[in-house]
């Protein structure tokens, strides 16, 4: 038996990235594999997008963060400002999600018109085990999660009062630019 799972992704800070990304993510899984299929349009063109699944390790359901998470009033709804509401970063869709490994360079690439395609058959059992490791549980819970898109020019000019730094990787990689509720089809 399949399940299926799915996203309607809308903008987050679109009123200060100069772009309204949006966009749809579907989760089927069967037969101990999950088949991720991630679309996006009007992103900003040109630019990695960091894209994971966030939520909350002991199960509480995870909710889309809005204009009303922005608690320093800077304008931006930036990464740590989600927490509240969304949980943690979790999976990321990526070269190799099972790994998670989330700060890394095998994201996709928007192109020229800000549009991407994600697809990725992921082995279960592997993914599971990485995060019963680092979550103490191995049930994914989608249908608890949300999916944020994040990612603008490293040209852009952020407030200093952006957060969200992680190693190397600066606030114009993990600013959030669209976010949708997981709900189970």
């Amino acid at each position: 038996m399949t399940e299926k799972y799915s996203a309607k992704i809308v903008s987050l800070n679109e009123d200060k990235i100069g772009t309204a990304a949006h966009g749809s993510a579907t989760f089927e899984i069967e037969n101990n594999v999950m088949k991720i299929h991630i679309s996006m349009k009007d992103t900003p063109k040109n630019t990695q997008h960091w894209e994971h699944f966030h939520g909350f390790p002991d199960g509480k359901e995870a909710q889309i963060a809005t204009k009303a998470q922005d608690v320093n009033g800077d304008g931006f709804v930036d990464l740590p400002e989600t927490e509240a509401v969304s949980g943690t970063t979790m999976v990321p869709f990526d070269a190799a999600p099972h790994d998670m490994n989330v700060p890394n360079d095998t994201y996709p690439v928007s192109d020229i018109n800000g549009s991407f395609e994600y697809e990725k058959i992921v082995p279960l059992d592997k993914l599971r085990a990485k995060f019963k490791e680092v979550f103490g549980t191995d049930d994914l819970e989608l249908d608890k999660r949300v999916i944020y898109v994040h990612g603008v020019p490293a040209d852009l000019k952020l407030p200093n009062t952006i957060a969200g730094a992680i190693g190397k990787y600066d606030q114009h990689v993990t600013l959030p630019i669209a976010v949708g509720k997981i709900v189970k089809d």
